[in-house]
């Protein structure tokens, strides 16, 4: 077992970028961080090093597996207190202006009625449509427990096997790739940085990056 106060203490950035990936889904961000930072410590008790990967790859679908959690409690979607009322707001905003102008008025009419923002509006209106049913019949009859939408998971943890992956190049090759594509440089600036020739950056990269689609398919 690895010590469960400092895995969590320094994987606190994993949470965050769990957690913002479904902000604007009709629950708070505190309320996902902190659904996060719960699975963040579910996975420090579990974890097992023996196991062979890192503690963040393995961390990462445990804290999003919480953070669905409070999507599914209940059957349906916690819709906060503010966005609720906001939702209250924009509706007797909604009805006021179709009396006075005989139309629907636009997300960014109401924003402004309402001295908000447009996102804010589009938020809360979609929170309050009808909750749909978390349980689902496909076309073979077979029941789902959840909404089939895009995965933001996979993303999520391609990129932490992506980073333990390039833990694992040598000094020189992880410099190489990290000026190329986080430092965005050319190859001829990444070669004077690394006292070769950009021919020499060529060939080193297609190598590099040859081994980590490997690796990574």
């Amino acid at each position: 077992m690895i010590e469960r106060e400092r895995a969590v203490n320094e994987n606190l950035g994993l949470v965050h970028a769990c957690a913002v990936r479904f902000r604007g889904k009709g629950i708070e961000y505190d309320d996902l961080y902190q659904a996060g930072c719960e699975g963040l410590i579910k996975a420090a008790d579990r974890f097992d090093p023996d196991l062979g990967f890192r503690f963040s790859t393995y961390a990462v679908p445990v804290i999003i597996g919480e953070i669905k959690r409070m999507f599914r409690d209940g059957g349906s979607v916690k819709v906060s207190r503010s966005i609720k009322e906001l939702a209250l707001k924009i509706n007797k905003a909604g009805d006021s202006y179709v009396k006075k102008y005989g139309r629907e008025p636009t997300v960014c009419e109401l924003a402004e009625l309402l001295d908000t923002s447009a996102e804010s509006v589009t938020e809360a209106i979609s929170a309050s449509s009808p909750p749909v049913s978390l349980t689902l019949t496909n076309d073979e009859g077979e029941i789902q427990t959840d909404i089939p939408v895009p995965s933001h998971d996979s993303k999520i943890i391609e990129i932490m096997s992506l980073r333990s992956e390039l833990d694992k190049l040598s000094d020189p090759d992880r410099q190489l790739i990290e000026l190329r594509f986080f430092k965005h440089l050319t190859q001829t600036a990444a070669a004077k940085q690394l006292g070769m020739t950009q021919v020499q950056v060529s060939r080193k990269e297609k190598k590099i990056l040859s081994y980590l689609r490997e690796k990574l398919v």
